[in-house]
């Protein structure tokens, strides 16, 4: 992958506030920006957010402010933060599915698909999320197509297991960025 094939391309970064995967987040961070990708990290605050591994990171915008149209994908990034500060966030489906309306990426590692579920858009799409019980059963009750992988690509969708998939999630993600 080269600088100039990711060149010009845009990503929003949402993380949860607090407890985001520390690997989930600044894994494809590192990549997007390598590849010469503009990373904008998006949380609920402008307060600095705090990793489950101790890492911090100060968001760029809130979630209620971005706009998905300024950018060519979304990537939401997992920790166990993600069921208090995203799974419901409403500013957060509408910005899914209007990515889902203009044809963007979308992509989230983790526990965060299911907010990608919550939506609708993995309705008939296969897909993978951090195996829990109640994870699961969230992508299938939504109509999506659960599978036991490190990364799932479907379509302009990605999404990602848990930390160790961070790399192959990232790359995923580039992967399709090439095709927006």
């Amino acid at each position: 992958m080269t600088e100039t094939e990711h060149t010009g391309k845009k990503v929003l970064l949402v993380i949860a506030q607090e407890e985001f995967r520390d690997e989930e987040c600044f894994i494809p961070k590192q990549l997007f920006e390598a590849a010469g990708v503009e990373v904008t990290v998006a949380a609920e605050s402008m307060e600095t957010a705090k990793g489950m591994l101790g890492g911090t990171i100060k968001p760029d915008i809130k979630i209620s402010e971005a706009r998905i149209d300024e950018y060519d994908a979304i990537v939401i990034s997992g920790g166990s933060g993600s069921r208090k500060y995203l799974w419901d966030n409403k500013a957060l489906q509408n910005l899914v599915k209007e990515a889902d309306a203009l044809k963007k990426v979308i992509s989230a590692i983790c526990i965060s698909p299911v907010v990608l579920a919550r939506t609708g858009i993995l309705k008939g799409k296969e897909s993978t999320v951090f195996k829990s019980p109640d994870t699961v059963r969230e992508l299938e009750e939504h109509g999506a197509v659960y599978l036991d992988r490190d990364v799932v690509v479907s379509g302009r969708v990605v999404t990602g297991r848990d930390p160790a998939s961070a790399d192959a999630f990232g790359k995923a993600v580039l992967e399709a960025l090439k095709k927006v």
